[in-house]
């Protein structure tokens, strides 16, 4: 079975594709930006900018399934004039031709990693599939009219179509907004989260890569959504201690209000940010469980484990636990 991944030396692309490797079952095809050596062994497929004219229809030979991964993602230090124009160059008109040519190639399935920030930004009950979509950001709305291109273009076709949306992925070599995270528990830096009692979802990316391999091939996750997350929620708080006790690091919490930490927030221009630190966001895996069978196959714990030992070690430390 061909399938193509894109994005597949990214974060959650090496993942899935060291995954993928094990199974012999799989022959993957890869989309990177320049030839990678790693993967010599392995057809490549070079795409410097996705927001270019591609003529996919060489490398879609013989392919039976695709795993979009490749996106732009959050962007701590946005440069573009028009981000939301940004976004959607990439995540909806990209996808879209890509998902054309799938289309017209003969692909059976095309898999697109979207965000639960689809959902929205913070609950009071667990999201699921059936929730009214709610995007708050700029790269959340490019992902839901991703969503809503794709599933108005397979309608009455034979390719299937799986949406996943996860929350925050972590894992080893992480990057963005967790790697700050350990970083600011390595650094021992003072954080007014200590009156923080929220309940947040996470997505170690080791579930998320057992769940994408289920849906390759499961009947029943044919033109379905499925949200994604481990068994577990944390608080900030409980987020940050364990963090700071897998790296035998003392961490201070300064015990301030949230509201207070969010009039601040707001006038620094970082509600979002405030909202993602101290409100909650829970997610459902019910509909994944029922329909395929699946359940994270690792705690948040072991998860976390691995993510601070890798970033030790690129740290020229170890983990000592």
């Amino acid at each position: 079975m061909k399938v193509l991944i894109t994005g597949a030396t990214g974060f959650v692309g090496s993942a899935f594709l060291k995954k993928i490797l094990e199974d012999y079952q799989f022959t993957p095809i890869i989309t990177v930006r320049e030839f990678n050596q790693t993967y010599k062994t392995l057809q490549q497929f070079i795409v410097k900018d996705l927001t270019t004219t591609i003529d996919w229809s060489e490398v879609l030979i013989g392919v039976d399934c695709i795993v979009h991964i490749a996106g732009r993602a959050h962007v701590l230090k946005e440069t573009a004039q028009d981000p939301l124009q940004a976004f959607r160059a990439v995540n909806v008109d990209a996808t879209l031709k890509l998902a054309k040519q799938a289309l017209a190639a003969g692909v059976k399935r095309f898999v697109f990693i979207s965000s639960i920030g689809v959902n929205g930004i913070h609950n009071t009950e667990p999201f699921t599939e059936d929730d009214m979509p709610n995007p708050q950001t700029d790269y959340a709305r490019s992902k839901l009219e991703a969503e809503e291109a794709l599933w108005q273009l397979t309608k009455d076709t034979d390719m299937e179509l799986v949406i996943i949306r996860p929350p925050l992925v972590y894992g080893e070599q992480v990057k963005a907004n967790f790697l700050s995270l350990l970083k600011w528990v390595y650094r021992g830096i003072p954080l007014p989260l200590g009156w923080v009692n929220n309940k947040r979802s996470f997505v170690s990316v080791d579930n998320l890569v057992d769940l994408l391999m289920i849906v390759l091939t499961h009947p029943n996750a044919a033109n379905q959504l499925f949200l994604v997350a481990d068994s577990e929620t944390l608080s900030t708080t409980q987020l940050l201690k364990l963090t700071a006790k897998k790296m035998h690091k003392s961490i201070f919490l300064l015990p301030v209000p949230v509201i207070l930490l969010k009039i601040a927030a707001t006038i620094l221009g970082k509600k979002n940010t405030a909202i993602q630190l101290c409100d909650s966001l829970e997610v459902s895996i019910d509909k994944a469980n029922i329909l395929l069978g699946w359940r994270p196959s690792i705690s948040i714990e072991e998860g976390l484990h691995k993510t601070v030992t890798a970033f030790l070690q690129a740290q020229g430390q170890s983990c000592k636990d």
